[in-house]
């Protein structure tokens, strides 16, 4: 089968690898259809990304097809021939988060794509428990559930109601999937980027009424925004640490600060600052079935709407052809998706 090898940084290879088998009794044997394009992908590449290994087979945004069913498990209403997006965070299921119900934090995470070969290949095998129906959306649609889902998972981290003002700082994918959920919640939201250009979409397209530059006095375009306050909750999406640093500042008195980005480098704040404002600060980690199900949710009632979301799209040899220069701003990348 066609697969697509990211031996080491900046070099990807395009490989024909045996197909999978049904090896256990609660596997699925899935062919991949659709596969979007993630940060973690980029950061990959780049040589960035913590918790890497190559060479690695990239890919946990999935849009697949149910081929067979191991026999002798229970696959619930998973049937051969659904079309389904991957929970693709395999927990151990014995550890201190999973017994409490915090699988997306377990203490021996495998991701898919990250830690174990993911989907950048033509077939793939799964727990059978990982699928999630999505049989009335389009691939495509299908492919950006997981990511979705990192933002929604946020939401409900983050406890974010009706009428609370909210600050999301990034507009790349995950910022924007926070956004719309945030808002989904009834949420006040404000959007926060260096990226005008981002900004603007989420105008046009994402309907949020408030959009502050990072470069131009942002404490004081929120307070002139919230009538001299600053937002309850802040949501960082950056991913950048001189962002999530500052992010402190944003946060009013007895308000949280929601870490969904995430970086290699140390994270430091003013603890009187911190203190004075008895602030409450959550990372957030990846998803959650619930939040999967949110998200499927919310995309065939059309409560989210995707245009203008994928902007490259590409088959294996435009991937690794092009890859390298979805890493430039100019080539405005907001959403990539392979094709396969």
């Amino acid at each position: 089968m066609k697969t697509i090898v990211l031996e080491r940084p900046g070099a990807f290879a395009l490989h024909d690898a045996p197909e999978p088998t049904l090896l256990q009794p609660d596997e699925a044997l899935v062919r991949v259809h659709r596969v979007g394009i993630c940060g973690t992908d980029l950061h990959a590449y780049e040589g960035t990304q913590p918790f890497f290994s190559y060479p690695r087979v990239l890919g946990h945004e999935l849009a697949v097809e149910v081929l067979a069913l191991g026999h002798g498990a229970d696959h619930g209403d998973r049937a051969i021939g659904d079309i389904c997006a991957i929970n693709p965070y395999l927990e151990c299921g014995q550890c201190s988060a999973c017994r409490r119900g915090r699988p997306n934090a377990c203490l021996r995470l495998q991701v898919l794509g990250v830690h174990r070969d993911g989907g950048m290949a033509e077939y793939l095998t799964v727990p059978s428990r990982k699928l999630h129906r999505a049989a009335d959306l389009p691939l495509e649609a299908v492919a950006l559930v997981e990511m979705f889902s990192v933002g929604a998972h946020a939401v409900r981290r983050a406890g974010i109601d009706a009428g609370s003002p909210v600050l999301v700082i990034g507009a790349g994918p995950i910022g924007l999937a926070t956004m719309q959920f945030a808002r989904l919640r009834g949420a006040q939201v404000i959007a926060m980027d260096v990226n005008l250009t981002r900004l603007t979409f989420c105008r046009e397209r994402l309907g949020i009424a408030h959009t502050i530059d990072a470069l131009d006095e942002p404490e004081d375009r929120l307070r002139a925004t919230l009538d001299g306050d600053l937002p309850l909750i802040v949501v960082d999406a950056t991913g950048n640490a001189r962002s999530m640093i500052n992010a402190f500042r944003y946060v009013a008195h007895g308000g949280k600060l929601v870490y969904v980005g995430i970086s290699k480098e140390d994270i430091t704040f003013s603890d009187p600052h911190f203190h004075s404002r008895e602030m409450t600060l959550f990372a957030s980690r990846n998803a959650m079935d619930e939040d999967f199900a949110w998200v499927i949710d919310a995309l065939t009632r059309g409560t989210v709407k995707l245009d203008g979301w994928i902007t490259h799209r590409a088959t294996p040899e435009e991937l690794i052809a092009n890859f390298g220069s979805w890493l430039k701003p100019e080539s405005a990348v907001l959403k990539a998706m392979l094709t396969l």
